[in-house]
């Protein structure tokens, strides 16, 4: 797990160090008696032996609630003189350590925090006791569990502490070393124009999301983290199809309540997707207790970290730089990245940058439409900017509202014109409803292109793109159903071949070396024409095959 060395996570690097002295030589319990007391009794489980114990087994305030006799010297008999301590097996020990933690947990809830730690403190010491080798991979293995147990309870505890003492989270620190220093050099140069131009956005949206990240009680500087994530662009789409001011993929939208139907995503919505960050930055945050690996797992998830911090199989705590090399390479460049944009902006003259003004803010007011609308139609039926109107909604994916109650945003004090005429604004309908009568359904096989289709059914691809609600042409699948806009003239001639033909209708027999070119040649027809009439697909022809030729 990963601490930022602040003033308040000090706390938990002391005690680890204790643990760790605890853990560099099994001797110490022997040579130095004073400093902690022996414990040799089995865990102690009515309240009357816990009262009577408690009295022996307090030392400088600390209570074992289980008091297992694990901490005696290897072949060192306990002060009874009794050698009970070939019974305790590693794996009593593990499950005595293992119900401390429980029992931590317990104490934490009930707010006794103090207690809860020196609960995992006797756990871990505990687990330094357990004999692991290479003999017992599954003892290892329970062994590294509970250590990473331990750790994460110990997060928990005191991220939870700090949040009650500050009423906020700590500040980022400004780390400056040479992973910040080469993005900003990379700002500096190749990406200079983007950094202005991100800088420059920046504006219209920045006010409302400091607001709601001061609401959360989390730190300012997050307010610059939609720079390096899409460069304050709500379109921006990645390759990994993260889209948004945020960068939200579909799936982590859903958790934190992103909606996303035909008619909307509200990963494009700044003011759905700023709540949504900032329930994601606090959640992330309380997990690992570190802003610089909470920015990590905002980038490759929750999971990857934590998969990345286990696999040190380490008995300590590293900070993110150590954890740095471990992490996928997008990963590890996106915190110095974040730390290099905080440079830059706190000081923009010393690292050669002359910051244009940011775009005003983005002011708005919100109207519910309860019918289905077109935002091109309402803007020239009210006389507002169609432009404006779509930078404040572009989660509207089709710029359409969706055909239930939905509210809007509106630019400030035209709520009252818009409510006054919503009546007069038409009913949306689809673009090509009007001009057919119906479509067919088609199936799509291997090799097929909508430009094929397009061809085949005698209509455009722009059409067929517009009825199935297609953006990119190229990610057809096989098996995959469109709907083919038709009229009824061009369903027959696709479907039942009308189409009629000058000339006398005759038969002919392929004869060895017959080509199309030859026979349209001879019969005064086209090579288009004969393998339309024959559904021919190729211009292949076999001996004894029969075609259909229209002699003129």
């Amino acid at each position: 797990m990963i601490f930022n060395r602040s003033k308040f996570v000090w706390p938990v690097v002391i005690l680890f160090c204790i643990v760790l002295t605890s853990c560099s030589t099994t001797n110490q319990y022997s040579k130095d008696n004073s400093s902690r007391q022996k414990l040799t009794t089995r865990p102690i489980r009515t309240a009357s032996q816990n009262n009577s114990k408690n009295k022996n087994n307090h030392k400088n305030g600390i209570t074992c609630y289980l008091i297992p006799k694990c901490f005696t010297s290897k072949g060192e008999k306990d002060s009874s003189g009794d050698n009970d301590d070939e019974t305790y097996s590693d794996q009593q020990k593990l499950e005595d350590a293992l119900e401390l933690c429980e029992e931590s947990q317990r104490l934490w809830e009930k707010g006794s925090i103090d207690q809860a730690i020196e609960a995992l403190d006797q756990s871990y010491n505990l687990i330094l006791n357990v004999q692991t080798d290479s003999k017992k991979p599954e003892l290892l293995q329970e062994v590294d569990d509970l250590r990473y147990l331990i750790a994460k309870r110990i997060v928990e505890i005191y991220t939870s502490r700090t949040r009650r003492k500050l009423g906020t989270s700590v500040a980022i620190p400004l780390v400056m070393n040479s992973y910040v220093s080469r993005e900003i050099k990379l700002f500096q140069t190749g990406e200079r124009k983007f950094f202005i131009e991100a800088y420059k956005r920046s504006g219209k949206y920045r006010p409302y999301i400091i607001s709601e990240i001061k609401k959360a009680g989390l730190p300012e500087e997050l307010s610059w983290l939609p720079l390096i994530e899409s460069g304050f662009r709500v379109r921006a789409l990645s390759r990994a199809r993260a889209l948004g001011l945020w960068q939200f993929i579909a799936s982590t939208g859903y958790r934190f309540g992103l909606k996303r139907d035909q008619w909307i995503d509200e990963r494009m919505d700044m003011s759905a997707s700023t709540k949504a960050a900032t329930q994601y930055l606090k959640a992330l945050h309380e997990l690992f207790g570190d802003w610089t690996t909470a920015l990590a797992a905002y980038n490759c998830g929750e999971f990857n970290v934590l998969h990345a911090i286990r696999s040190q199989h380490i008995n300590y705590l590293d900070n993110f730089w150590d954890l740095y090399p471990r992490l996928p390479l997008e990963t590890a460049r996106y915190v110095p990245r974040f730390l290099a944009v905080l440079h830059i902006i706190n000081n923009p003259k010393k690292f050669g940058f002359d910051l244009p003004l940011p775009d005003p803010p983005l002011r708005f007011e919100t109207v519910k439409i309860n019918k289905q609308v077109s935002l091109q139609d309402l803007a020239k039926k009210v006389g507002i900017s169609y432009s404006l109107l779509k930078d404040l909604n572009p989660e509207l994916r089709y710029g359409v509202t969706p055909n239930y109650p939905y509210e809007i945003k509106i630019p400030t004090g035209t709520s009252n014109l818009i409510l006054a005429h919503i009546d007069e604004v038409p009913r949306w309908k689809p673009k090509y409803a009007y001009r057919y009568r119906g479509y067919v359904r088609h199936r799509v096989r291997k090799g097929e292109t909508l430009a094929k289709l397009a061809r085949r059914y005698g209509t455009s691809i722009r059409r067929i793109k517009a009825l199935n609600k297609i953006r990119n042409p190229r990610r057809l699948r096989v098996g995959q159903v469109l709907k083919i806009p038709v009229g009824k003239k061009r369903y027959r001639v696709a479907r039942r071949s009308k189409t009629r033909y000058r000339g006398k209708k005759v038969s002919y027999r392929i004869k060895r070396g017959d080509t199309l070119w030859k026979l349209a040649k001879t019969f005064n027809v086209s090579v288009k024409e004969i393998k339309r009439i024959n559904g021919l697909k190729s211009n292949k022809l076999t001996p004894g095959q029969v075609i259909k030729i229209y002699k003129n």
